[in-house]
């Protein structure tokens, strides 16, 4: 079962934007080599999914919280986004 977060996650047209990064220049290299063993055309493709796979990783993690179960089964029922937030902020600040 698919969230709302990850499908529009899995949209091509999602808005981007720019960052910059100081990573050291060995890492950089690493990257640069290899990046075409797993399929990449460059170095920066292979960072964002790296950066990517941590970030699914982190987010199924706290997904399935009980709390974050609770939250999308509740969301799934029609409770409003609001509602859902300002719960989500009391269970944080607990």
């Amino acid at each position: 079962m698919l969230t709302e977060r990850l499908k529009k996650r899995m949209t091509k047209d999602r808005a981007m934007t720019t960052i910059t990064m100081r990573i050291p220049v060995d890492v950089v290299e690493t990257l640069k080599e290899i990046a075409p063993h797993k399929g990449f055309t460059g170095y920066q493709t292979l960072l964002k999914s790296y950066i990517s796979e941590g970030l699914r990783k982190d987010e199924s993690q706290l997904l399935s919280a009980p709390s974050a179960r609770l939250i999308e089964a509740l969301r799934k029922r029609g409770v409003p986004e609001a509602i859902l937030e300002e719960a989500a902020k009391e269970l944080l600040a607990a």
